[in-house]
């Protein structure tokens, strides 16, 4: 006699074969089996609905909660996970409540060109987190099919602008002027454009892995995958002018502080807490016509890139694939080439 099938089901489900595929049945205690019928996903429902387990089984919030204790969340790096939880806000106002085997592509295609046609690249992201999700319930036999998968996503326009050596030095020099938090903002900005890091790989910067009789900084490089996660260190070499930055961090650390970029209490800076002083001090410094073209955090990065190559002809080893650094940061505006 045939074993029944029991794999991905409730307890005290079973899964019968039939010509066509299977037939569910599920079996109470102390009563007679009761057909469930041949959908999977809705035998699941039933049995949830009969047990009084099912009202936020598979919705989209539920999904969200069970997400976040998978191992392959453990794996994604602080910032990631950061930016997801971000993401989540706006997807669990439009979703939260919807089980996940309900969302056609016409609810997710309605989500990117309407719901948040005001934010097209973020609603990428948040798109992506929903087939995530969507994926988990596939898993958990909660949905049959991912129709994220189905919608083309919004599309992007890469940036192709880097700041103004004048504009960036003139906005530094505003800061710096000001003093305190605002200073310090400043001085990580001209880090970020001297050293061409990521805010998630100084944001936490510490003195000790400032060497300056080696004339080094070690920092980890982020967005590694697999085995390389957390193993690339990147040795930043001390330049005159990251020298000199150095000093003036000297000048104001207080009772010796561990971060060299820290916050009023004295610790580093979140990404949300960095993210939302930046962005206020770029509105009053156009408010204030201090700049003339607003820019990312971001974009210093690219600053850093096409300034190297402009002053040591040669792009800056960034990532594992050069063509990514020269696709994505080299924002130069005049090409220089040698003719016959």
């Amino acid at each position: 006699m045939r074993k029944p099938v029991r794999d991905g089901l409730l307890p005290r489900m079973e899964a019968r074969r039939t010509k066509k595929g299977f037939t569910y049945r599920y079996h109470p205690v102390g009563g007679k089996p009761v057909n469930l019928g041949s959908d999977r996903v809705e035998a699941i429902r039933k049995v949830l609905d009969m047990t009084g387990a099912g009202d936020d089984i598979g919705t989209i919030r539920r999904l969200w909660e069970q997400f976040q204790e998978t191992p392959g969340w453990n794996r994604y790096s602080q910032y990631t996970r950061a930016d997801y939880t971000q993401c989540s806000l706006k997807l669990l106002e439009i979703f939260g409540d919807m089980r996940a085997s309900d969302i056609d592509a016409t609810d997710v295609a309605k989500y990117l060109r309407k719901e948040r046609a005001d934010a097209p690249v973020r609603a990428n992201r948040e798109a992506a987190l929903l087939s995530n999700l969507i994926g988990l319930a596939i898993e958990r036999g909660e949905a049959k099919h991912n129709p994220c998968r189905e919608v083309k996503r919004n599309e992007e326009q890469p940036r192709t602008e880097a700041p103004e050596p004048a504009d960036f030095a003139a906005f530094s020099q505003w800061l710096a002027d000001q003093g305190g938090q605002r200073a310090m903002i400043g001085m990580a900005a001209e880090y970020a454009a001297g050293a061409g890091n990521r805010k998630v790989e100084f944001l936490d910067l510490s003195w000790p892995q400032i060497d300056r009789k080696a004339g080094h900084i070690r920092v980890k490089r982020a967005k590694q995958r697999g085995k390389k996660r957390g193993e690339v260190i990147e040795q930043i070499e001390i330049t005159p002018h990251i020298t000199a930055l150095l000093d003036r961090l000297e000048v104001v650390r207080k009772n010796d502080c561990l971060y060299v970029f820290p916050n009023r209490s004295g610790n580093a800076y979140t990404q949300a807490g960095f993210k939302a002083m930046w962005q206020k001090l770029m509105v009053e410094a156009i408010k204030k016509e201090v700049i003339a073209h607003r820019f990312t955090f971001h974009d210093l990065r690219a600053y850093y890139v096409t300034q190297h190559k402009a002053e040591r002809g040669a792009l800056p080893d960034l990532h594992a694939n050069p063509a990514t650094t020269a696709r994505v940061y080299d924002r130069s505006k005049i090409v220089k080439r040698r003719a016959l």
